[in-house]
């Protein structure tokens, strides 16, 4: 086993230094803006960062899901309507079996990814893609072109914009996904397995590991936690409603890949996922007190992922 040079990071945690870095200038720059416009407002206060949390908890739980399919060495493009589909079926069904529907929805559709890219063996972004664009039309076939006039039951907004012991619910909620993957990602034989995979199928084929079954349940993981973030948002917009999953997709993918986790997967650290969600959240806040147009956010955007993977990409090819 290698060691990282003596005065160096490892190559999994200068990533998440890096971001960490980024995160508090943002909040600093910030704050200095808001108190010179506004007097008192500051983005370090209490309220704003917890408010933040609550909505970075969304984008979290898709980027967990995100994060598996990465580090396999694929890519889910089906989030957006995965996720919109979960949030109209658990509003659709309602009642005690609302949460429960809108998850078995995003792990159907994780599993026909699963299946497609295992079986099929057509590659996941073609794949993905394509069942995304059916689920769009199936949703609005569905809905027959309009909003669903259905409303989320009382424990989905519970869940999505209450409060326990003053800290947001879906951000504990976002808490448990957290500890569940990185506990998985460790100490099991199944997140171990994914690693391998993502650093070599051909290899990991060789050694005996059943990729299929591998990938097919990673995919399927992944469609459920984008069926729980759509029953989420559901639950925080009171209804569910077209297109609420276009927003997720590609600041979910930034923020795994800023976390430090390879895009051509094997190597990644949920951790790192985290403070990349947290800096993206705070990033189109920030965006947004100042105003800023919407062409001039996806200027900073690609700006920003672009540095950060220069300098990843750097730092690696040092060690």
């Amino acid at each position: 086993m290698a060691f990282p040079k003596a005065g160096r990071l490892g190559p999994d945690n200068f990533p998440i230094v890096v971001a960490l870095c980024c995160i508090v200038l943002i909040l600093a720059g910030g704050s200095v803006y808001t108190v010179s416009t506004n007097g008192t407002f500051s983005l370090l206060s209490p309220s704003y960062l917890l408010q933040q949390l609550q909505i970075g908890a969304f984008l979290g739980i898709v980027a967990s899901g995100a994060m598996l399919v990465i580090l396999l060495g694929h890519i889910d493009l089906s989030v957006p309507w995965t996720l919109t589909a979960g949030a109209m079926m658990a509003t659709a069904v309602g009642g005690p079996l609302a949460i429960p529907a809108g998850i078995a929805t995003g792990l159907a559709v994780g599993l026909v990814n699963g299946l497609g890219v295992t079986l099929l063996r057509v590659p996941s972004m073609i794949f993905t893609l394509g069942v995304n664009a059916v689920m769009g039309g199936l949703m609005v076939a569905y809905t027959g072109g309009y909003a669903p006039q259905t409303d989320a039951t009382p424990l989905m907004r519970f869940l999505a914009s209450g409060r326990i012991l003053d800290i947001p619910a879906n951000a504990l909620l976002w808490l448990v996904v957290a500890i569940a993957i990185s506990s998985m990602l460790r100490f099991t034989a199944f997140g171990r397995q994914i690693y391998m995979i993502g650093n070599s199928e051909a290899a990991s084929y060789l050694s005996g590991l059943r990729i299929r079954r591998i990938a097919i349940a990673t995919f399927t993981l992944a469609g459920g936690l984008s069926g729980l973030a759509g029953v989420l948002l559901a639950g925080y917009s009171a209804k569910a409603y077209q297109g609420m999953g276009e927003p997720y997709l590609l600041p979910a993918i930034a923020a795994v890949v800023i976390g430090g986790t390879s895009i051509l997967g094997g190597r990644g650290r949920y951790a790192g996922t985290i403070v990349g969600v947290l800096l993206m959240v705070l990033l189109n806040s920030v965006l947004s007190i100042m105003q800023m147009p919407e062409a001039g956010r996806q200027i900073i955007y690609g700006v920003v992922i672009t540095a950060m993977l220069l300098i990843y990409s750097r730092e690696g090819a040092r060690r």
